[in-house]
């Protein structure tokens, strides 16, 4: 009988005991991040800590964000971390209490309109919106209101807001600018500006030589420039839009410390020398460009709050769609 009760004693404990090569921690992500940008992100972080296993989930913000809505409505909520493409998004669920702020100790090498005061969010890059030209035109542009130009007519295309979460910013930026305005984005529709699709298409049109000017995404361009496209890009005078993948900690998350420890390493150098890589803007700002980019001082970015942007999304859809005859 002793003999049972100490093999029983045995196997209880051996039990309780991690498993050699067993994940001690586990991080659940949920990110928007392209394919091969998310596992390189993923994986390194795997490399800094190997002990923290990670399931991540990979899909448009858009339908992460109805995943996640759905998951939240059954009362079973799964990802410890967001990482997607805009502020506007996680402004959103800051208001209705679904995220959990953390004051991360890298935030110091951070601007401080690139991050949440109150740590509920913060940028990992900068996806900048300029305008692309065509290398066969004769004026090159130099700022936003160079596109109002009457001569320019028929000549331009852009994403539409009612499309593209990154043009929504931009409207709501350009908008919210003193010099620019509802007056400026009157002006576009006067000169029969193109307003459909994404920035995908909106490259290709210019770079096919279909429109001469566009307003886009600055990746798209500059890559497109570096692989022989006839494009250039222009990071225009009044400055640029932007949209910066933030990270952010759901309120609900089940693995607290190691979210922390994610938020800290996409923040750290380290985690921002893969966005270098990856050829993106790195957000935070000790970090170089990538090549075929200006010196970070030559990048004026503007005035952007993502509280109003969340409050006049659907009004300016509104508006935007009865100005451009778009549905």
């Amino acid at each position: 009988m002793m003999r049972k009760v100490l093999l029983a004693a045995v196997a209880s404990a051996t039990m309780m005991l991690p498993i050699v090569g067993q994940a001690a921690e586990k991080l659940v992500l949920y990110t928007s991040q392209p394919n091969q940008d998310a596992q390189t992100t993923v994986d390194a972080f795997k490399a800094a800590y190997p002990d923290i296993e990670v399931d991540w989930v990979r899909d448009g913000t858009t339908k992460l964000m109805a995943k996640l809505g759905a998951e939240i409505a059954a009362g079973d909520p799964r990802p410890d971390v967001l990482l997607i493409a805009d502020t506007v998004t996680l402004e959103g669920m800051k208001q209705q209490g679904q995220l959990q702020a953390y004051k991360s100790p890298e935030a110091g090498a951070y601007e401080p309109a690139l991050y949440d005061a109150e740590g509920y969010y913060y940028s990992t890059k900068l996806i900048t919106t300029g305008i692309v030209y065509n290398t066969g035109v004769s004026k090159k542009p130099t700022s936003w209101k160079d596109l109002a130009d009457p001569a320019l007519k028929d000549q331009i295309v852009m994403p539409s807001p009612l499309y593209s979460g990154a043009a929504l910013i931009h409207l709501s930026t350009l908008t919210e600018n003193p010099d620019l305005g509802w007056d400026y984005y009157q002006a576009l529709a006067d000169n029969n500006t193109r307003a459909q699709g994404g920035n995908g298409g909106t490259f290709k049109a210019v770079a096919s030589g279909e429109k001469p000017y566009g307003v886009v995404v600055d990746f798209l361009a500059l890559r497109g420039k570096a692989a022989g496209s006839p494009v250039d890009f222009v990071f225009p005078s009044e400055g640029v839009t932007y949209v910066t993948e933030p990270v952010a900690i759901l309120k609900t998350a089940k693995n607290v410390e190691t979210a922390h420890k994610f938020v800290d390493f996409v923040l750290s150098s380290k985690g921002q020398k893969l966005v270098q890589d990856m050829g993106y803007i790195p957000a935070r700002n000790d970090m170089d460009l990538p090549a075929g980019f200006p010196a970070r001082k030559d990048i004026k970015l503007m005035a952007f709050d993502p509280a109003v942007a969340l409050k006049n999304a659907d009004a300016n859809k509104k508006k935007f769609a009865e100005m451009f005859g778009a549905e």
